[in-house]
């Protein structure tokens, strides 16, 4: 019913920055969040940020400061602006959209990101 395909994933070296996109296809109109986890190797999965369709956002404590979900991109589209990047924010990302329709979830398949000199 939903569709994400993420892109942008890649190695970049600490403090730098990387930039992430979700690209949403289906049925669309039925989603009411859409945002992003990662899961470390070994490790649970963890939210990252997430935005509602009202533009409300939460992130992640970890990330507070230093990732962004910016504004100005495509209804069908979650970006996540990643700054100041650490070794610790190496993992696999993974775009999460949920359906207001029976409260159902839907990911992506994830894309790596290693931060490392």
């Amino acid at each position: 019913q939903v569709r994400l395909v993420e892109s942008g994933g890649g190695l970049v070296q600490p403090g730098g920055s990387l930039r992430l996109s979700c690209k949403a296809s289906g049925h669309i109109s039925s989603i009411d969040a859409m945002g992003w986890y990662r899961q470390a190797p070994g490790a649970q999965r963890e939210l990252v940020a997430e935005m509602t369709t009202d533009g409300s956002t939460v992130y992640g404590d970890s990330v507070k400061g230093r990732f962004i979900i910016p504004r100005d991109g495509a209804r069908n589209t979650r970006l996540l602006q990643m700054n100041s990047v650490k070794s610790e924010d190496t993992g696999v990302y993974y775009c999460r959209a949920r359906s207001s329709l029976g409260e159902r979830y839907y990911w992506g398949q994830g894309i790596q990101v290693t931060v490392s000199s």
